[in-house]
């Protein structure tokens, strides 16, 4: 279970900036499952913190941003 933003194990801008596409594709594919888990957890009440949401949401857009950018198709 999530209990910080810790547990998400979301990486810093530098390091986005440092992957490579397929890394890139990884990231957003992992990201998004933890988004849709998290979104199930809270409409089964069973998400206490749900900053969390809002925190990954925001990830997943500073990752898509990112890759539009460096011109990746993802």
């Amino acid at each position: 279970m999530m209990k910080n933003l810790k547990d998400l194990k979301l990486h810093d801008i530098s390091k986005l900036n440092s992957l490579d596409e397929k890394e890139f594709k990884k990231e957003l594919d992992s990201s998004l499952k933890k988004l849709f888990t998290l979104r199930m957890k809270k409409e089964l009440w069973e998400l206490k913190q749900t900053h969390l949401i809002k925190t990954l949401r925001r990830y997943i857009a500073r990752i898509k941003t990112i890759a539009n950018i460096k011109w990746f198709n993802i």
